[in-house]
């Protein structure tokens, strides 16, 4: 092979992998020591590992069978894992642009020729067998960033999937929770229910004893109509409830059922937790870090387009005319080239590529960062929730039991004819909303809680996973 031939290719050799284009994202600010509303909820509970399945920390064998049921059966998880593969192929494909192609050819051609002055014509045939090979050479890292670009959209993709998981198990939870609330809170209406049927009775019998007036058992009916009719709409909660928690296994609502009469589960432990932690484990917060690497790799690429692009090829192999004698050293041929293409003149479509890369990656940025402050929202909202509902519960135990004895009260100054019905009715009401409030306050502290524990539960994906 002539040395001439050679020269392209040490060159282009030796200039390979000189990566010029490359950008880096910014640094990222250090985050605060501790949030806000952290000094509650590190009283609440010592230090502890919260497992990646931490809704098994509430102990309700109903919610983790569910939980199973929503990582095989739910669509939206499904089409996220098909978008994890895919930009795990578009990582694979950009990886292997890197390297030469080589390709294989073989061939048979009959041809003849145009009559001549004497009205005669040749015919023959041609055969061939070669091989073939080209490889773009990297000089400026226009491919290397490519495959940087492709590898943090797929970590991004494979976030997104362990971001949505996480949410569908937190939405799940709190919808079981719900679920469980409403079916506490009918309960409690049909004991109310009950207790207002008694005072109707009682009222009826008073009334027709003459001891009382209409207006009393008027009144009486209008507290028992009123509690029935809660009680209507409690039972359309929680079958609603019912649908949302079907659908989010992928089942139809119609087909699936949930056993009615569990009580709400206990509050589970929750440990102390560091914005470190946070800022590691965080799958939506590494979706969005990897999405500004992505977006940075891609001022790269366009940068590249400013150098020259050089490109190798090279050829071998056999062409004659008979296929028995074909592969012979007189029918070799070869070929070894080197081709240098710089655009000269493109009206600014460069320039212009290399401005939206770098405003792309200013929005990438800006996403990221409001994904942190998002996350440390989150985390100091349900804190405060966590910590204030706390506080709310201790309260409205205090409210509910001074609501039951007063109507107990109430109830025997009834009988003895000293109070009117409307102070029946009035305590009546105040306790069945001292009671609905601890049932609500309750559930909001699970909730707080559950949302808690899924920020120290998500997982990122194993960096093994990776292809």
């Amino acid at each position: 092979m002539p040395k001439t031939a050679l020269t392209p290719l040490m060159l282009a050799l030796l200039l390979a992998g000189c990566a010029v284009t490359s950008q880096r994202p910014p640094a990222d600010s250090p985050p605060p020591a501790a949030f806000q509303g952290s000094t509650q909820w590190q009283r609440v509970a010592p230090d502890a590992a919260v497992p990646e399945a931490w809704w098994t920390l509430f102990h309700d064998p109903v919610l983790d069978g569910l939980q199973a049921d929503l990582i095989v059966g739910n669509q939206n998880l499904a089409a996220s894992l098909a978008q994890a593969q895919s930009a795990r192929a578009v990582l694979q494909a950009s990886r292997s642009a890197i390297f030469p192609t080589l390709s294989l050819g073989a061939g048979t051609t009959r041809s003849a020729t145009a009559e001549n002055s004497n009205g005669q014509r040749s015919v023959s045939n041609s055969n061939s067998l070669t091989a073939n090979a080209a490889w773009e050479v990297d000089l400026w890292g226009r491919l290397a960033e490519g495959v940087k670009a492709a590898g943090a959209s797929y970590q991004a993709s494979q976030a997104d999937l362990a971001a949505l998981r996480l949410s569908a198990q937190a939405t799940l939870t709190q919808n079981y929770l719900a679920l469980r609330t409403a079916e506490a809170q009918q309960a409690l209406l049909v004991r109310t229910e009950a207790t207002n049927q008694k005072v109707l009775d009682l009222t009826q019998a008073r009334f027709a004893s003459g001891v009382v007036a209409q207006s009393d058992v008027l009144q009486a009916r209008t507290q028992l109509r009123s509690v029935q009719s809660q009680l209507a709409d409690s039972r359309a909660t929680r079958a609603q409830l019912e649908h949302a928690i079907a659908v989010q296994l992928g089942k139809l609502p119609g087909q699936f059922q949930l056993a009615a009469g569990i009580a709400l589960p206990e509050l589970p432990p929750v440990p102390a937790l560091l914005p470190s932690t946070l800022l590691a484990q965080r799958p939506d917060i590494a979706a969005a870090r990897a999405r500004q690497v992505a977006a940075y790799a891609q001022i790269g690429i366009a940068d590249a387009a400013f150098f020259p692009s050089v490109d190798l090829s090279a050829s071998a192999g056999y062409r004659g005319e008979s296929w028995s004698k074909l592969v012979s050293a007189p029918n070799l041929v070869w070929s070894l080239g080197a081709a240098v293409a710089q655009p000269l003149f493109d009206g600014g479509q460069r320039r212009l590529a290399s401005a939206q890369a770098r405003a792309s990656a200013d929005v990438a940025t800006a996403n990221y960062r409001q994904a942190v402050l998002t996350a440390f929202q989150e985390v100091e909202d349900n804190l405060v929730e966590f910590a204030e509902s706390g506080a709310s519960l201790a309260l409205q135990r205090d409210a509910l039991e001074a609501a039951q004895r007063n109507l107990d009260i109430v109830l025997a100054q009834y009988r003895a004819g000293t109070v009117s019905y409307l102070n029946v009715g009035t305590a009546q009401t105040a306790l069945l909303s001292a009671e609905s409030s601890l049932l609500s306050a309750r559930n909001r502290q699970l909730v707080a809680a559950g949302v808690l524990l899924k920020n120290l539960g998500g997982r990122l994906p194993l960096e093994g996973n990776s292809p």
